[in-house]
C-alpha cells in the first residue's frame, strides 16, 4: 500500500467509526476474506467469522435503534464511549507495519476524527429529534449509512479521491459543529424553562 491507501484506509476507518462502526467493521471484513482487499496485519481480525456475525448483529440491531427518535441518541450517547476508541484502534491498526510512530499518530488522529463525526452525528440527531415527525430522523439515518458504505469502498479503491472528499466533509463539519454546539445550548435553555413553569 501506498502512503495515499494508507492515509485513506486509516482515516477512513475512523471517520466512518464515529458515524456507524458496526457497518464499517463488517464490510472491512467482508472485503477482507473475500479476497477483494489485502487487509494489514492488525485488521485481519476483521475477516473472522465471528467478529464479522458480531458486527453484522450490531448492525441490524443499530439500523433500527438509529432510525427511532429518541431511542437514537440514547444510543448515541452509550456509543461516546465505543465508536471514538474503537475508530482511534482501527486507523492504528491500518498503519502499524509502518512502526510504533506512525501507528501512535494514526491513533491520536483516529480518535480526533472519530470524535468530530461522532459529535456531528448525535449532536445533529439531537437537534432532528425536536422535530415530531420521523421522517428527517428515518432519512438523516439512511444517509448516514449510505455515507459510511460508499466511503468506506471510496477509501480503498480510490483513496486519492477520498482523501479530497474527506478534507471538504472536514470543512463542513467545522461550519456545522459550532452552529450544532449553539442549537443544543438554546435547546437546553427552552427544556430549562419549561420544567421552571411547570414547577412555577
Amino acid at each position: 500500500m501506498d502512503i495515499a491507501e494508507i492515509i485513506a484506509l486509516s482515516m477512513g476507518l475512523a471517520w466512518a467509526s464515529g458515524i456507524n462502526l458496526y457497518a464499517a467493521v463488517f464490510m472491512l471484513g467482508w472485503l477482507g476474506g473475500s479476497g477483494n482487499l489485502e487487509l494489514p496485519p492488525a485488521l485481519q481480525v476483521c475477516s473472522d467469522p465471528t467478529v464479522m456475525a458480531a458486527a453484522g448483529f450490531m448492525y441490524f440491531v443499530e439500523f433500527f435503534a438509529d432510525k427511532t427518535p429518541g431511542v437514537d441518541s440514547a444510543w448515541d450517547t452509550v456509543h461516546t464511549f465505543i465508536r471514538i476508541p474503537a475508530g482511534a484502534i482501527l486507523a492504528a491498526g491500518a498503519v502499524g507495519e509502518l512502526g510504533q510512530s506512525a501507528e501512535v499518530i494514526a491513533l491520536l488522529l483516529g480518535g480526533t476524527m472519530s470524535a468530530a463525526t461522532h459529535a456531528t452525528k448525535a449532536g445533529g440527531r439531537v437537534l432532528i429529534n425536536t422535530s415530531p415527525e420521523p421522517v428527517t430522523n428515518w432519512t438523516a439515518s439512511v444517509t448516514e449509512d449510505v455515507a459510511v458504505i460508499t466511503g468506506v469502498w471510496a477509501a480503498l479503491n480510490h483513496p486519492v479521491l477520498f482523501i479530497i472528499a474527506l478534507c471538504l466533509i472536514l470543512l463542513v463539519m467545522a461550519w456545522l459543529l459550532p452552529r450544532i454546539w449553539q442549537g443544543l445550548k438554546l435547546l437546553a435553555i427552552r427544556v430549562s424553562h419549561l420544567f421552571s413553569k411547570k414547577r412555577g
